[in-house]
């Protein structure tokens, strides 16, 4: 009974945690080299892109099961792209993204030098999009910070927005609640509204600003109504063992002045 119990457990763990990237021959070729080669290995583990099980392979190509197949080209490695094809390079996942950026101030500069993916972002130590990535350290290795500073500030109350609903909607998922719409909704205005900051236009985004304010205003209503219903549900069930405990008390008042009478 016991080893079922385990087993059940060990199964519920796998089954929650986030998907990991699997241990390729890519890894385990690269993770005992030293230097530039081996270097790769240790930045993709604290990125956002092996929190969700992208793996060198999926950016790279290849077969990652095979270790004298593994950069060959007829199983479709294509390895490290040059700098100006970094954009159509990170397109294959992050299309939306890129078309806004290649339209934009950096896309336009991009064969004169001008910044790409990597730049911002990283290549394989690839950190978590958030309006952090906006700051003067960064945006003034090409130019000053002024107007990077103004876009930052535009976005930073939506920005604001995005986290508190985002912890909102997985307290709500903790608790047992279906989340699943709201969440697609959520995801899909970041995704759109971060397309929006990647244009580096500011105009177009102080124009659009109040229109994203209204998509995320019915998400916020939504997890309001939820969260006003748990609030009641929590309020009738206090309300319940209240009246239970009430009646408990009287239970054994009657019975004590039952027993003292006899």
């Amino acid at each position: 009974m016991m080893r079922k119990f385990l087993f059940c457990g060990l199964l519920l763990l796998v089954f929650t945690l986030p998907a990991l990237a699997e241990d390729t021959v890519c890894l385990q070729c690269h993770g005992g080299q030293e230097g530039r080669l081996g270097a790769p290995v240790g930045q993709w583990q604290t990125s956002i892109h092996a929190q969700n099980g992208i793996s060198c392979h999926d950016c790279h190509g290849g077969d990652p099961s095979d270790f004298a197949m593994a950069m060959d080209p007829s199983r479709g490695f294509i390895g490290v792209p040059a700098y100006t094809e970094v954009p159509a390079f990170c397109a294959r996942c992050h299309l939306g993204v890129a078309e806004d950026y290649a339209a934009s101030a950096h896309g336009q500069a991009l064969e004169r030098g001008g910044p790409q993916c990597v730049v911002c972002h990283g290549n394989h130590a690839v950190v978590k999009a958030s309006i952090a990535l906006i700051n003067e350290q960064s945006c003034s290795r090409c130019h000053s910070y002024e107007r990077a500073a103004q876009v930052k500030q535009t976005i930073s109350e939506t920005e604001a927005t995005l986290t508190q609903l985002d912890t909102k909607i997985v307290g709500l998922h903790r608790l047992g609640i279906d989340t699943q719409k709201i969440k697609g909704e959520l995801f899909a205005g970041r995704n759109d509204f971060r397309r929006l900051f990647h244009t580096v236009n500011l105009e177009k985004m102080r124009a659009q600003t109040d229109e994203f304010g209204q998509r995320l205003g019915k998400v916020q209503a939504q997890v309001d109504s939820i969260e006003s219903t748990l609030s009641q549900r929590k309020m009738l069930g206090g309300l319940v063992v209240l009246l239970l405990l009430v009646a408990g008390g009287v239970a054994m008042l009657i019975r004590k002045s039952y027993h003292d009478e006899e």
